[in-house]
């Protein structure tokens, strides 16, 4: 499992310089067009309905997927000021090393 703050802070530089999807909604949108690089959910989202097919959709598309353990902290990195039940990096911008950095840990964990 990457480390949260890592995943948040790869949030926060995609916001800033590339594009992101904020909401479950919006993140499904973005994994069934193939436009997501990378997929974060909270934890703490009640009902659970609202973000369970996120990582089955991820891993049948081939996107990285991680959970964040508070939708708060998701919600701040994507700049809201609001909790976010998930986001997904659509253009990664100055995030791109970071995440292709999370492909190669996870890739070492599956071997």
């Amino acid at each position: 499992m990457a480390d949260e703050a890592k995943l948040l802070e790869i949030v926060e530089i995609a916001r800033e310089t590339g594009k992101i999807r904020k909401g479950s909604n919006e993140a499904t949108k973005s994994i069934e067009k193939g436009d997501a690089k990378l997929v974060l959910y909270a934890g703490d989202v009640s009902p659970k309905e609202v973000i369970m097919h996120l990582p089955l959709l991820c891993k049948d598309k081939n996107i990285l997927c991680f959970e964040i353990s508070k939708k708060d902290e998701l919600g701040a990195a994507a700049g809201l000021g609001v909790g976010c039940s998930a986001v997904a990096v659509v253009k990664e911008g100055e995030a791109k090393t970071l995440i292709a950095g999370l492909g190669k840990s996870s890739e070492k964990k599956e071997e």
